[in-house]
């Protein structure tokens, strides 16, 4: 019973993940377009992807490179941005850390915004799943997204200059992170997260090396926080 309950949550999870599909698909074949253009060759490009594994960090280690940026700065500058993993990854413990060491492992490689986005939403509504469920839905929400960033990435790679400009396909990255931030502001911490990170991130956005994601992300943690303590000596008081 057990196991097929897994399965079921499995398959709940690519179920979940089905509309990121179209994000995936135009952001893989950007990066693999933009990779080549910037000098990398096919196996480069590919073994970038699959070692890193996060889109936003990859793009912003690309550009960096492309401008002659000192690697260390190249190295601090994809870590600020993939910092929101760290918190997906504390965010996550809770629910999967007493999954065995190997699972574990691959689920931290295989945290990213979407695979975060929907299990956390699945595990806080659903707290009776056991710990073959929860692993089960989120190897689930990576299912499609992992083979389609690498295969997209691979023929982005290939075609290159081909694929014409009139296909837009950065818009695919602003899109994704509306449609998952936007389910999840569910409380008044996560809202004034939002606005404060939102508001920091606009006024630091001349910084170098994009310094300012990392200073906003800092930024709305401490709002966020600091909300949920004064709302919860509120709610002791009444």
């Amino acid at each position: 019973m057990t196991s097929t309950t897994a399965k079921s949550f499995f398959w709940k999870g690519i179920r979940d993940s089905a509309p990121f599909v179209l994000v995936a698909g135009p952001f893989g074949l950007l990066f693999g377009v933009l990779a080549v253009e910037a000098g990398l060759g096919v196996v480069e490009t590919m073994t970038f992807t699959m070692t890193v594994f996060a889109g936003a960090a990859q793009f912003t280690a690309l550009q960096l490179m492309q401008e002659q940026t000192p690697t260390v700065m190249v190295l601090v500058s994809a870590l600020a941005v993939n910092l929101r993993v760290a918190m997906y990854s504390a965010s996550l413990t809770p629910y999967l850390g007493a999954a065995p060491l190997w699972q574990r492992a691959l689920a931290a490689y295989f945290t990213v915004d979407q695979s975060y986005a929907l299990s956390i939403v699945q595990y806080e509504t659903h707290r009776d799943m056991t710990m073959r469920e929860r692993m089960a839905y989120f190897f689930g929400t990576i299912g499609l997204i992992a083979p389609l960033w690498y295969g997209a990435t691979l023929a982005g790679a290939v075609m290159g200059s081909q694929i014409p400009e009139s296909w837009a396909l950065d818009f695919a990255l602003p899109i994704a992170f509306l449609a998952m931030i936007g389910p999840m502001l569910r409380t008044p911490a996560h809202i004034v997260a939002a606005l404060v990170s939102i508001s920091v991130a606009i006024s630091a956005a001349g910084l170098a090396y994009n310094l300012g994601l990392l200073i906003a992300g800092l930024a709305g943690m401490m709002a966020g926080a600091q909300t949920e303590v004064m709302l919860d000596r509120r709610k002791q008081s009444v």
